[in-house]
């Protein structure tokens, strides 16, 4: 598991965080989800289909997070099971991997609800004929009564990225149909997704978490200037709980300096040592080597290290090195051309 996805995967696993999200996306920020009615579930999903040659072949998947909202009125029931898929970049086979997920444990509630209605039939034997008489045949070869009734699963899928998401968000999205009378009769199976890209900063003020602060940084991680701006200027930037701090760092590539014994880090304070280290380099950078064709040969060097980064203005980059806007984009632009 890469170092993007152990990271997200962890922040998510806290209830506070997965409960604010299906609060966002099915209530629109009302809290109706508690996160101590959350329960943790087992994340691995095994369904045990039959071959061709009819043998078992176990089909196993690993979900990111799974957990089971138990019942108001009676804490020991489940009533609605949620799973949130973390992704660091698009997926474009999303409505398939996800209807896997959620098929495979609809299968298992099956198998589950099948196993206890022959145990209670093996338990009475000498009542078997009589129970036989009380269900149908389909009933009896299914494992599945009538009455019976399988707990929802809702499966959401929150994107880590600042781009927009252009994968298809269901099945019929991804089918080559060439006669659109066909698509009626062919099940669609949509994602719920949650994307930064797509959620306007008055609809972000739904989430009552850090998720709030992570999903706007990263939003607006490629535009330096209005970065700066909402970090400056929101007062919940001022202390970032070190988890959000972590997932802003690594799914946007910053290399601000978070302290471990801290347990909330002022993200303005971050970016301005990040900035103003940045600058120090430049200077002695610029310290050091002699000037070439007006501008040092370091100074060049530095110049497209932070353009390279791509966290950084003209601007901070002029302020940093003390190399004009103008010769830093013919640096740009010379780079470009090679």
């Amino acid at each position: 598991m890469g170092k993007k996805d152990t990271i997200t995967k962890d922040y998510m696993n806290d209830p506070r965080i997965f409960a604010d999200a299906f609060n966002y996306f099915i209530y629109h920020g009302k809290q109706v989800i508690a996160p101590e009615d959350l329960y943790p579930l087992d994340t691995v999903e095994i369904v045990l289909p039959y071959g061709e040659d009819g043998k078992i072949h176990p089909v196993q998947r690993f979900r990111d997070n799974f957990k089971y909202l138990a019942a108001m009125q009676n804490k020991e029931a489940a009533y609605l099971l949620l799973g949130v898929e973390d992704q660091s970049e698009i997926h474009y086979a999303m409505p398939v991997k996800n209807m896997l997920y959620d098929s495979m444990e609809y299968t298992s509630q099956v198998d589950k609800i099948a196993r206890a209605h022959r145990r209670h039939m093996n338990a009475g034997k000498n009542n078997e004929k009589k129970f036989l008489q009380k269900i149908s045949s389909g009933e009896f070869l299914s494992g599945f009564y009538k009455e019976d009734r399988l707990i929802p699963v809702i499966t959401l899928v929150l994107y880590f990225g600042p781009d927009k998401w252009d994968g298809p968000l269901g099945i019929h999205d991804m089918l080559d149909i060439r006669e659109s009378a066909l698509l009626p009769y062919i099940p669609d199976y949509r994602i719920n997704l949650i994307s930064p890209h797509s959620i306007a900063d008055t609809e972000m003020e739904n989430f009552h978490s850090s998720l709030r602060e992570v999903l706007l940084f990263i939003k607006y991680s490629k535009d330096k200037e209005r970065l700066q701006k909402l970090v400056s200027t929101d007062p919940r930037f001022l202390s970032v709980e070190q988890k959000a701090s972590q997932v802003i760092k690594i799914m946007t590539g910053s290399e601000f300096k978070i302290n471990e014994k801290e347990e909330e880090v002022n993200m303005c304070k971050a970016l301005e040592d990040l900035k103003e280290e940045g600058r120090e380099e430049g200077r002695k950078e610029g310290r050091k080597e002699g000037r070439e064709d007006g501008i040092k040969s370091a100074e060049r060097k530095f110049v497209r290290k932070l353009l390279a980064k791509k966290q950084f203005t003209y601007e901070e980059i002029s302020d940093m090195t003390e190399v004009s806007i103008d010769e830093i984009i013919r640096i740009e632009g010379a780079d470009r051309n090679l």
